[in-house]
């Protein structure tokens, strides 16, 4: 497999390029090679259109072993299922059952997690333990569940049958942090492993956390065994998730320095401890706001981690981006045809930047409007004024264009008589 060598400092930048030029292979995975370099693979029938980069040092070779990527692998695995059940189930075999089988999955140790829209169609349910047992072996795995809609409620408990197995306890590993969890009753969201990891850099050495919705420990975790966390109390009223919460402490050897507060957490009767607190709700954390100014030590306050799903108005955001854009674009050919008497019309991307910028810019009223309203309370709940400052808006994932799960860090500080 062809592909560019290059020292790792620039390994990114070049990766990046190659993607934009759609040069890169991504069959196959970035693999170290000698020299202390990185080989990026890159698409054997496009070498024609490759250019060196003068910028970046970097020379083309040849991987003769390379590393498949997960995508690749997944795909791999992904035929050989449909072959299987395609002997499996002879001149039965449709179209329609094609598209039933999963392209992805989620795989906790022995246990692969399929999604709701496999095996749909009727005939599945006929080949009954043959057809788990099939797909069980296929995937490598020695158990096998299906998740359903999450159940309405503020539990957020998952619907997840589980098709071959005994019981659905996991064990999943981030960041060095072992988490273990039943599938069938607690919910697990890799989506949030860029936040995870934000909060196990945050300084927070000597500090007391009070998590006000811990589930199983997602952030509660992050905060004892990598942020310095000296104490947490960690708030849950979901039995099933205080069990794993349990569990989790033990098997990071953490349990002596929390606290679990099993309950509702707007009836928490903590008060004045913590120089942190995290509200990690969504869409809205909100009903938690009260209880995280209560629990705020009132003498020198401390930092909210406030989630919250913000939604921007993208119709009325584009268009007007794009009016921007266009009214620029005809001064721009204005201003070419006065110089030299030719119109020309370059590659203008400002339309994007300028939807960006208007999407930044509702985050940023968002953050600011919560600041007010924390403040308010905090004067409210400790009798005395009270200053808050925008520290950070982190964007952690998007569920549609227009809806952001956004984290704002919101110093809270009682102000000086």
């Amino acid at each position: 497999v062809p592909a560019l060598a290059t020292e790792p400092q620039f390994a990114q930048c070049l990766r990046k390029r190659l993607e934009e030029e759609q040069l890169l292979d991504g069959r196959y995975r970035l693999q170290k090679v000698p020299g202390h370099r990185v080989a990026l693979p890159v698409l054997e029938g496009k070498l024609s259109q490759l250019c060196l980069p003068q910028d970046i040092p970097c020379e083309l070779i040849q991987i003769q072993d390379p590393v498949r990527s997960r995508a690749a692998r997944r795909q791999t695995v992904h035929q050989k299922l449909r072959d299987e059940l395609r002997q499996l189930l002879g001149e039965s075999w449709s179209e329609e059952l094609e598209h039933d089988v999963p392209h992805a999955w989620q795989r906790h140790g022995d246990l692969v997690l399929l999604s709701e829209d496999s095996f749909r169609a009727t005939l599945w349910e006929k080949l009954g333990p043959a057809l788990w047992k099939t797909v069980t072996l296929a995937l490598g795995a020695r158990r096998l569940a299906r998740r359903g809609r999450v159940l309405p409620g503020g539990m957020r408990s998952p619907s997840v049958t589980l098709l071959l197995g005994q019981d659905g306890w996991v064990e999943h590993i981030d960041n060095g942090i072992r988490y273990t969890f039943d599938v069938t009753k607690c919910m697990f969201s890799p989506g949030n492993i860029t936040e995870k990891l934000r909060v196990a850099s945050l300084p927070c050495s000597g500090e007391v956390l009070v998590d006000l919705y811990a589930g199983i420990g997602y952030f509660t975790l992050p905060y004892l065994m990598h942020a310095g966390t000296t104490f947490a109390h960690a708030c849950e009223w979901n039995s099933h998730a205080v069990e794993a919460l349990r569990r989790n402490l033990v098997l990071n050897g953490v349990q002596d320095r929390c606290r679990i507060h099993h309950g509702d957490s707007r009836q928490l009767e903590l008060r004045d401890v913590a120089d942190r607190v995290n509200l990690g709700l969504i869409p809205s954390s909100e009903e938690g706001w009260p209880v995280a100014c209560r629990v705020l030590k009132k003498d020198t306050g401390g930092v909210l981690h406030i989630h919250h799903n913000v939604e921007t108005l993208p119709v009325a955001v584009l268009r007007q981006a794009k009016q921007e854009s266009a009214e620029a674009a005809k001064q721009e050919s204005a201003e070419a045809a006065s110089t030299d008497g030719v119109v020309q019309h370059p590659v203008d991307n400002r339309g994007k930047e300028a939807a960006g910028a208007r999407i930044r810019s509702e985050w940023q009223r968002w953050a600011e409007a919560t600041a007010t309203r924390i403040q308010e309370l905090l004067a409210e709940v400790h009798g005395q004024p009270w200053h808050t400052n925008i520290l950070h808006i982190e964007a952690v994932k998007s569920y549609a264009p227009h809806v952001h799960h956004l984290v704002l860090d919101l110093e809270c500080r009682p102000a000086l008589p």
